[in-house]
């Protein structure tokens, strides 16, 4: 089984395609992760992310940079905007994912284009969204725990442009696939969400059955 889920940052993908990974027994894929380790190494190469040469060169970044806690840092996750809208690099990252999804066994994948372009065969599709302020606020309370002491507005102008870039993008643009399960994680709990989103993917597996 495919599952693909996809959402805007801070929605509660990742955390949620984590949870379904481990509840199912599947390998679980951040493909957010690979974007954050091309513009980590562009950074480490002293090169600029809007750049398409200097992005695609980063691609070829070591394996273990992906063990890289500053992978997780608001500064790269900005890098990871800028690289992903090349469309060198999209398509340098595209066979690595392609193959992760289409191993025996199936996988869950989160990203921005996993039920769009990575996976549009995928058994189940969801897509994880939730308002702007309360994923600002998730994001300022996690920052806040790191001791990054940027503020609310900081954050949510931050999230505000790369809705905007992911969005707006020529290469495969943030949008829900059309046959994807929508679930509003904005009111909700870590639980709460992890739940409905099992439920959901249990519903629609039973319902796509011969």
């Amino acid at each position: 089984m495919i599952i693909a889920v996809d959402g805007p940052t801070a929605s509660g993908k990742g955390t949620i395609a984590k949870a379904l990974a481990a509840h199912f027994g599947l390998p679980h894929l951040d493909t957010g992760l690979l974007y954050r380790a091309v513009g980590r190494q562009v950074f480490l190469d002293g090169g600029n992310p809007d750049d398409a040469g200097d992005a695609l060169a980063a691609c070829t970044f070591p394996e273990g940079l992906l063990l890289d806690p500053e992978l997780r840092s608001e500064a790269v996750g900005g890098f990871a905007s800028r690289v992903s809208v090349h469309h060198s690099v999209r398509e340098a990252l595209f066979e690595r994912q392609r193959a992760f999804a289409t191993q025996p066994g199936g996988a869950v994948l989160d990203g921005r284009d996993i039920g769009t372009v990575i996976a549009p065969d995928a058994d189940v599709k969801l897509y994880i969204t939730a308002s702007l302020q309360a994923r600002a606020e998730r994001r300022w309370r996690e920052m806040h725990a790191r001791g990054d002491q940027r503020s609310l507005e900081e954050i949510t102008a931050d999230l505000r442009r790369r809705d905007e870039r992911d969005r707006t993008r020529a290469e495969a643009p943030l949008r829900q696939a059309e046959d994807a399960i929508v679930l509003d994680t904005s009111g909700m709990t870590i639980e709460e969400a992890t739940a409905a989103a099992l439920a959901a993917v249990k519903a629609a597996s039973h319902a796509n059955r011969p």
